[in-house]
């Protein structure tokens, strides 16, 4: 029987939270995680197939574990995530020293590696499975899936459809969490306000917001990533209403021309989205909004790019995360659309995105100096503790603070990427 695992995780905060459950479920069988695959019995890679780049770390993995499995072929390997679909005839082939492909949120094949487990891994051994929190943060799913089906994303054929989790198991975990130590969760969904639209009653993020708040030891709810036509009014009332709730959205725009928009089956207009933004705005002035952007999309013009930074002029969001296309096997887009913007205007664009993105985001953390915002301190980097604003801001504390302390920080510096200040205790002794 395997007595060490060794779990490597790369791609988004869906696969953190699948590896830490599936990490749970090892110790619970008295399993002892090792941090260097050498040192392990079994070797589980949770993989992402969104960016070529994900890929690519996988492989590498990949590479030295063939190797490994060469001088010790006892060793166990599991290959699951985004890179695992429906069929697995391919993969099998170019990497026969795998012995299990799972997909997403799949399991028991991998625990079926551990030998024939004591408990019944069915039933309630999932649902009850809680990740051990390191700090005060955690990640916590709500909804799996997604039905939008955009042409460039392969997350619909490997996370499958929007499949939403009862409240009352949320909250349980939740519960379990905080009285481990964690005081702010993130609730996850690649599309998070489609939550409860496939449970009796159709209960919305709102109403799950709302039972969270009345957990004591809760001090904080993030949510991510926001779709423009899920996030409905009564969600954005529950926003602005709840204490509890952090006044910060992550709210993916893709591109700000209609015809790029169109192309990419997004469901909305330029126009649907800035009213979006509006919305969020006249109930929250001050919300932190971020977005996510893809340059050099099959068939963007120059024309279609300069819309996409007059949108991001307008807007002018906290921060963007930009990519350049690459086309991902599966998608309706590397079925259809010849992928025909150069590899070198791709990177032209990614680059003017990213000096207006920094350009921007100075500008508005500026407005922060002076001010006091409360900080959760996340954790110690270097000797210096660092935690996020209501919205979402990271900033760094010039003075000793304890992770899991809420902190008041007078803001004294600002730069594109962060903020840092001194705690307001720590300025009333100078």
């Amino acid at each position: 029987m395997a007595q060490r695992f060794y779990l490597w995780t790369v791609g988004c905060q869906m696969n953190k939270a699948d590896s830490e459950k599936l990490a749970a479920g090892f110790l619970r069988l008295g399993l002892r995680q090792v941090d260097r695959m050498e040192r392990a019995d079994l070797i589980v890679l949770n993989t992402c197939s969104v960016r070529q780049h994900a890929e690519d770390r996988a492989y590498s993995k990949l590479g030295r574990i063939r190797q490994l499995k060469a001088e010790r072929p006892d060793i166990k390997v599991a290959l699951m995530g985004c890179m695992v679909g429906l069929k697995t005839d391919e993969l099998e082939k170019r990497f026969p020293q795998v012995d299990v492909f799972a997909r997403p949120q799949q399991f028991e094949p991998i625990m079926a590696l551990v030998e024939e487990p004591a408990e019944d891994l069915g039933g309630e051994f999932w649902p009850r499975t809680y990740a051990v929190p390191e700090g005060p943060t955690a990640y916590v799913p709500v909804v799996h899936g997604c039905n939008k089906f955009c042409t460039y994303c392969i997350v619909p054929y490997r996370r499958g459809r929007e499949r939403s989790r009862p409240i009352d198991e949320i909250v349980r975990e939740v519960a379990y969490l905080t009285v481990h130590g964690v005081r702010e969760v993130t609730l996850l969904g690649q599309t998070v306000e489609a939550y409860g639209h496939d449970l009796p009653g159709q209960p919305d993020l709102g109403d799950l917001m709302r039972e969270l708040s009345q957990l004591e030891r809760l001090e904080r709810i993030r949510f991510l990533t926001s779709y423009p036509k899920d996030m409905t009014r009564r969600i954005l009332e529950a926003v602005a209403e709840l204490p509890k709730v952090m006044e910060c959205f992550s709210l993916p725009v893709q591109a700000g021309s209609d015809a790029v928009l169109e192309s990419m089956r997004r469901g909305y207009t330029r126009a649907e989205y800035l009213e979006k933004i509006r919305e969020v705005r006249e109930l929250m002035p001050g919300a932190g909004i971020t977005t996510d952007v893809i340059v050099g999309y099959p068939g963007e013009t120059e024309q279609d790019f300069e819309q996409t930074l007059s949108l991001l002029e307008e807007v002018r969001f906290d921060k963007v995360h930009v990519a350049a296309y690459s086309p991902r096997p599966g998608t309706i887009a590397w079925r259809k659309l010849p992928d025909d913007v150069p590899a070198a205007v791709k990177s032209e664009r990614l680059h003017r995105v990213e000096q207006l993105e920094a350009r921007i985001a100075e500008e508005l953390n500026r407005a922060y100096v002076g001010t006091v915002q409360e900080i959760l301190v996340e954790g110690i980097r270097n000797g210096q503790p660092f935690g996020r604003t209501r919205t979402g801001k990271l900033t760094h504390l010039d003075a000793p603070a304890r992770i899991g302390e809420m902190v008041q920080v007078r803001i004294e510096h600002a730069g594109p990427f962060s903020l840092r200040g001194l705690p307001v205790d720590a300025l009333a002794l100078v």
